[in-house]
């Protein structure tokens, strides 16, 4: 039976730094696995990949020992139970509106008593060594809150039993809040954004469960760990590779004085 270690980090009063992939490819997901993070999450939803590559991600990221995590397309039971049974711990859940939705989440993510989980658990089982009920205890349901609807309705989500805590996506946070005012982004400096953010904190803190953050950058990151969230994620693959060749193209150019259009390539790049 596998033990959490995101829930063993917490548990000492640490935060914890999570990885995010949305190349579907093994090789990507055992690059990242192997960089030091506490976890690392594969973005379903957005991400360029389906169930098909997310099995050998999960594969591939086994002997890194971080703790590996989804992000599902949308808050439907097939795909949250069927990325669990493929060895996911964690399941980050889009578009959480209420507390409704919220309970809903949490039903799917544990077998009964405690949800409504079928059991089956593949390849789960066969990479812990055995996966009985005692997954209800290690699996993490993060919600993400990301419309005005689900900002009013902050402490009632954050009240729910089960849910293990909130993540903040700052782009549709600020895209649902904003009405257009602002566009999508990282790493927000606008006074009422921060505000907004830390609200969510305070929530967590209020009704004990973790704050995670959506991040650009490590010194952003750095500062919302100071704020009090628990875990924050710090860019991405995609980014991360199209900014390390950008530089690299860069620097060339630079050097050898030579012709081409060096722009940043990370725009746009989620």
């Amino acid at each position: 039976m596998f033990r959490n270690k995101l829930r063993q980090i917490w548990a000492e009063g640490k935060p914890a730094l999570n990885g995010w992939l949305s190349i579907g490819s093994p090789f990507t997901a055992e690059i990242m696995a192997a960089q030091g993070y506490d976890s690392v999450s594969i973005d379903i939803q957005h991400g360029a990949l389906d169930y098909g590559s997310l099995l050998p991600m999960l594969q591939a990221m086994r002997a890194s020992g971080v703790t590996p995590m989804a992000r599902v397309p949308w808050r439907e039971p097939g795909i949250i139970m069927k990325a669990l049974d493929a060895g996911a711990q964690g399941i980050i859940c889009p578009m959480i509106n209420s507390a409704e939705e919220a309970a809903e989440f949490v039903s799917y993510m544990r077998y009964p008593p405690h949800g409504q989980r079928s059991f089956g658990p593949t390849r789960a089982a066969i990479a812990y060594g055995g996966y009985g009920v005692q997954a209800n205890d290690e699996v993490l349901a993060l919600a993400m809150i990301e419309t005005a609807q689900g900002v009013a309705n902050l402490d009632a989500i954050s009240a729910t039993p089960g849910l293990d805590g909130i993540y903040v996506g700052p782009a549709d946070l600020t895209l649902g809040t904003q009405n257009g005012r602002l566009p999508p982004a990282f790493d927000r400096e606008e006074p009422e954004m921060i505000d907004l953010i830390k609200q969510v904190v305070d929530a967590c803190k209020r009704n004990e469960i973790r704050a995670c953050l959506h991040c650009g950058t490590p010194a952003y990151a750095a500062r919302a760990i100071g704020w009090g969230f628990d875990l924050t994620t710090v860019s991405g693959d995609s980014r991360l590779l199209a900014a390390a060749a950008s530089a690299s193209v860069r620097e060339w150019r630079d050097l050898t004085g030579g012709d081409g259009v060096s722009g940043d390539s990370t725009k746009g790049v989620y």
